[in-house]
C-alpha cells in the first residue's frame, strides 16, 4: 500500500488525547485505531501483533537468515491526535502546490505570509485539511512510514535486516504516551521515535518540562457589602498572571529560549484555577524558572493570606540529550541514511516533548525523526506526499543490516 494511501486511512479515525482523564488510554476511540493497526501488522505477516489492554500496539519483524544476532531496533509512533483542535471528521484533500496561498474551506487559508514554510513545498502534492479540523500528521504520518517501511522489507526478502520492533502508543499529545510502554516486551537495543517535523530534520534534544495547576482561594460577598470583605479569587489570579516575564511566552520565543505558556483561565469570586506549562532546554535554567513561580505564588501568599494560593507543579520530562550523547551512533546511523536520498540532515532542538525522551530516561535511547509535516495542531496543518515517500526509504535504510 502506498504511504498516503495509508495515511489517509488512518486520519479517518478519531483519535484524540483526553489529558482531564484518568484511564489508559485517555478515551477509549484510540483503541478502535489500535485493534486496526495491530490487525494490519498481522496480516503483514509481523509476530506477535497486538494491542494490549492499554491501548499499546507491538509487532515484531523477524530478522533475516545469518542476521539474529544483530541489535534488536524499535520504531516508534502515536496513535493520538492533539486536543488543541478539533479532530473529528477529518476532511483531508491532496492538492498539487504550484505556489501562493491554499485555501482551505471558509475564510481560512494557509497563507505564505503567515507560514512562509510553505514555499519550499511548490511542485509537491501536499494533503491539507478543509480548515475545520487538524490534519492528523501528528502522528499517523509516523505511523504510516514505519508499517510501509516494514511492509517494502517483507517484499523484498533480499534485503538483509536483524529483528525490527514496532511500537504504536496512545497519549502521547498528553505526556503520558511512555506511561505504560513495555520496555521489556519491546526489547530493542535502541529506537527511533518517527515524530518530527520537516524533512530533514533530526532531533535528540528537547525542552525540559513541568506542568503547573495553580489553584486561588477567594471570599465572596455581595458587591454592595463587600468593602474590606471580597477577595475576589479571579482578580487575584489575573494579579499574578500580570507578574509573569511577559516576553518569556511561545510567542516571543524560539530555538534553545525557554517559556512560560499558559494554558487555560477559569473562574469566579469564590474560586479561579490556571494552567501552565514551563519549558526550557538548559536544566539549570528549567530549575530556575520553577522556582520562580514557587517563589511568586509565596508572594502572592503574603500579599493576599495563607492558603490563598494553592500550587501544585509536576515534571513532566527532561532533556533527552544526555542519555543520547553516549549513544551517538544512533544519531549517525540517521544521518547516513538521509544522504542515501540525498538529503543534508540537520539536528535541531525539540521545542516540546516526545515520547523518546522519557522512553531514553526509561532506557531506551530514542531519539526523534521527521514525519514531514507542518503546523502541527492546527487547522492549518500539512504534510507533503513526497515527504512522506523520502522518510519510508530513510526509514528502510535504517532497518537494513
Amino acid at each position: 500500500m502506498l504511504v498516503q494511501d495509508r495515511f489517509l486511512k488512518y486520519v479517518s479515525f478519531d483519535t484524540q488525547s483526553d489529558e482531564n482523564s484518568t484511564t489508559t488510554p485517555s478515551t477509549e476511540k484510540q483503541k478502535i485505531l489500535g485493534a486496526y493497526l495491530a490487525n494490519e501488522l498481522a496480516e503483514m505477516g509481523l509476530e506477535d501483533a497486538h494491542m494490549d489492554e492499554n491501548g499499546y500496539v507491538y509487532a515484531f519483524l523477524p530478522a533475516t537468515k545469518g542476521f539474529e544476532n544483530r541489535d534488536v531496533i524499535g520504531f516508534i509512533a502515536h496513535m493520538d491526535t492533539s486536543p488543541d483542535a478539533p479532530g473529528k471528521d477529518v476532511k483531508p484533500s491532496v492538492i498539487r502546490y504550484e505556489g501562493g496561498d491554499i485555501a482551505l474551506g471558509g475564510n481560512t487559508a494557509i497563507t505564505v505570509k503567515r507560514f512562509p514554510a510553505l514555499e519550499k513545498y511548490v511542485g509537491q502534492d501536499l494533503i491539507v485539511t478543509d480548515g475545520t479540523t487538524l490534519l492528523g500528521a501528528d502522528d499517523k504520518a509516523g505511523v504510516a512510514e514505519i508499517f510501509t517501511a516494514v511492509e517494502y522489507l517483507i517484499a523484498h526478502p533480499e534485503i538483509a535486516h536483524g529483528r525490527i520492533a514496532v511500537g504504536i502508543t496512545p497519549d502521547e499529545e498528553i505526556g503520558s504516551g511512555a506511561d505504560r510502554f513495555d520496555i521489556a516486551k519491546f526489547d530493542a537495543k535502541w529506537a527511533y521515535t518517527v515524530d518530527g517535523g520537516e524533512v530533514p530534520e533530526i532531533e535528540y534534544e528537547n525542552f525540559n518540562g513541568a506542568s503547573v495547576k495553580l489553584t486561588v482561594h477567594g471570599v465572596n460577598i455581595h458587591p454592595g457589602e463587600a468593602k474590606n470583605k471580597m477577595k475576589n479569587a479571579a482578580l487575584m489570579l489575573c494579579d499574578f498572571v500580570s507578574r509573569m516575564p511577559a516576553a518569556e511566552t511561545p510567542a516571543h520565543t524560539c530555538g534553545y529560549e525557554g517559556f512560560y505558556h499558559l494554558t487555560g483561565i477559569e473562574g469566579d469570586e469564590t474560586l479561579a484555577t490556571l494552567g501552565m506549562i514551563i519549558r526550557d532546554h538548559d536544566r539549570e535554567k528549567f530549575e530556575k524558572r520553577k522556582e520562580f513561580i514557587a517563589n511568586l505564588v509565596a508572594y502572592m501568599n503574603t500579599v493576599y493570606g495563607d492558603g490563598t494560593f494553592v500550587l501544585d507543579m509536576k515534571d513532566s520530562y527532561y532533556n533527552m540529550k544526555e542519555q543520547i550523547l553516549p549513544h551517538m551512533h544512533i544519531i549517525e546511523a540517521a544521518e547516513a541514511a538521509m544522504r542515501t536520498q540525498g538529503l543534508s540532515p540537520v539536528c535541531v532542538p525539540i521545542r516540546g516533548g516526545t515520547d523518546g525522551a522519557r522512553l531514553s530516561y526509561m532506557g531506551l535511547p530514542c531519539p526523534n525523526l521527521p514525519t514531514g509535516g507542518v503546523n502541527f495542531h492546527s487547522v492549518h496543518e500539512f504534510i507533503s506526499v513526497q515527504s512522506m515517500e523520502t522518510m519510508v526509504k530513510v526509514l528502510v535504510e535504517l532497518m537494513k543490516a
